[in-house]
């Protein structure tokens, strides 16, 4: 397995690549890898030659900046799942912060047509501007084919979307589902911070959001909303930020639904903590 920890030797392979008529796919990641990045590595793989998979925790998308000093970093054991997976067709690369940034760590300000100022951009303040810079840092240096990313930042999946279009990046972004724990969990480098008795609360979430699924067929976005809202009332670990129903396209929040629109159910939820996101297509 190939580890560039600078972007000069991953660029001088990568044009090896390219003169060999080579496909690469593109993984983005933080690290503290799972099997949901590696269902992502996985999709690339029957799609690309090589599969690209950096390993950054970027500054710059972090508002709180303990969740940034507290976010995992485990590059020995990344690398160790990485080979379990495929030790030939994977490329790591594993930068410093210095080596995408310079001595600038700073935030590029984009627009995506407001679709950053719905969901967590109203609770994430400057979060989208991180993402759009290191990604556009990330898809120039690696130069992929193809991009994926997982649902369930679907926010950030349709962000990314509108970046590669608005810049117009040859790149193809691709969107893949939610790989879940067996009792329902979203998979998350988060999950591993918590504590028993909130990870045996936890499936609460995805569990309410099925019945979300249901009860959208037949009852208002209003009554469906209140009723979540009163579920994590009552719970005694699970604190609600906030549970939207929104347009797909659009991601604003729903008044009216209609037959001619796709809609998705989207959660935020405190364990303790650990600040958990999930979705579910509704239609």
């Amino acid at each position: 397995m190939r580890i560039f920890k600078n972007k000069t030797d991953l660029t001088t392979y990568v044009d090896v690549l390219k003169s060999e008529k080579k496909t690469l796919g593109f993984v983005p990641t933080m690290g503290a890898l799972h099997q949901g990045h590696a269902s992502l590595i996985l999709e690339g793989l029957k799609e690309n030659d090589f599969v690209a998979v950096s390993i950054f925790v970027n500054p710059t998308q972090f508002d709180n900046q303990e969740d940034l000093v507290k976010y995992p970093r485990t590059l020995d054991c990344d690398v160790e799942l990485l080979k379990t997976i495929s030790d030939e067709k994977i490329i790591v690369y594993a930068p410093t912060v210095s080596d995408i940034y310079g001595s600038n760590v700073t935030s590029t300000s984009f627009s995506y047509d407001g679709l950053e100022h719905e969901m967590e951009g109203k609770f994430r303040d400057g979060h989208f501007d991180g993402v759009g810079t290191i990604v556009k840092r990330l898809f120039e240096i690696v130069r992929p084919n193809k991009a994926y990313f997982g649902e369930k930042d679907f926010q950030q999946l349709m962000i990314i979307k509108k970046l590669v279009e608005k810049y117009e990046i040859p790149v193809t972004v691709v969107g893949c589902k939610i790989h879940r724990t067996e009792d329902g969990l979203a998979m998350s480098s988060r999950n591993t911070r918590l504590k028993l008795d909130y990870r045996e609360a936890a499936p609460f979430i995805y569990e309410t959001l099925k019945s979300v699924k249901q009860k959208f067929s037949k009852k208002s976005a209003y009554k469906v909303t209140d009723w979540v809202t009163k579920q994590f009332a009552k719970h005694e670990l699970l604190e609600l930020e906030y549970f939207i129903i929104a347009e797909v396209k659009t991601l604003k929040t729903v008044k009216r639904k209609s037959n001619k629109k796709t809609y998705r159910a989207f959660i935020a939820v405190y364990a303790d903590d650990i600040r958990l996101i999930d979705n579910i297509a509704l239609n």
